[in-house]
């Protein structure tokens, strides 16, 4: 299973806009699969969305969700 993951601000430096990675079924596969292609990422906050929410713990991935990346972002 491909799965595309979109990146913003400071991660989207790092790596690219979308990030393709293979055989990812879950949020922790998928973090650590980024820390082994991106270990900067080590060093940067960031939240998973899954599916439009972010999530805290371990969350299955599907063929067809959405995945994203985000930066820590403030109100004003």
């Amino acid at each position: 299973m491909q799965i595309t993951i979109i990146t913003f601000g400071q991660i989207a430096e790092l790596s690219s806009d979308k990030i393709i990675l293979e055989n990812v079924h879950d949020t922790d596969t998928l973090q650590q699969r980024l820390v082994e292609e991106y270990p900067a990422l080590l060093n940067i906050k960031y939240a998973v969305a899954v599916d439009k929410k972010v999530i805290s713990g371990n969350t299955a991935i599907g063929e067809t969700s959405a995945i994203a990346l985000l930066p820590p972002f403030s109100g004003g």
